[in-house]
């Protein structure tokens, strides 16, 4: 294909209304899937490009807090001031989590319930090595796009 004939069909795509539909719904679920996949349906998307979409946003939200999460944790201490030690609470719901399944209840559970920036966070905080971390929330993320994009999709046909 000549050079010049790969630009124009490029620009074709990038002006294409549905293009901005797609990357709406990758950019939702960069940090929340939850919003994602009901913004797909809503434009009119099919269940397999909202699938596709979503997973690939829920990837970069995992890949961006995964990698990110240190420079993130840096200038978030560089704010925070000492304080004095508080009394211990009771476990709450990630640390039940995490005492009962380890990383890998962290991982799927986490990223089915509070998200998968979140559970990384979390997973950075225990001490969790990252490339773990990243394996088990992106797996949490696959599960979660094709579970409630499913819904989605049956949802509507009940309609």
């Amino acid at each position: 294909m000549h050079p010049r004939g790969f630009k124009l069909l490029a620009l074709q795509f990038i002006n294409h209304p549905m293009f901005y539909k797609i990357l709406t719904v990758a950019g939702l679920a960069t940090f929340e899937i939850y919003a994602a996949i009901p913004a797909g349906f809503a434009f009119g998307l099919s269940p397999m490009i909202i699938f596709l979409a979503s997973l690939v946003g829920g990837l970069l939200g995992v890949f961006a807090a995964a990698y990110l999460g240190d420079k993130i944790k840096l200038v978030v201490n560089s704010f925070r001031k000492n304080k004095a030690e508080k009394p211990k609470k009771e476990p709450g719901f990630v640390l039940k989590i995490w005492e009962k399944y380890g990383v890998i209840g962290l991982g799927l559970l986490g990223t089915m319930t509070v998200g998968a920036p979140i559970s990384i966070g979390i997973g950075v905080g225990f001490n969790v090595p990252t490339n773990k971390m990243v394996f088990w929330c992106s797996l949490g993320v696959l599960f979660r796009c094709a579970i409630f994009t499913a819904i989605g999709y049956f949802s509507i046909q009940l309609i």
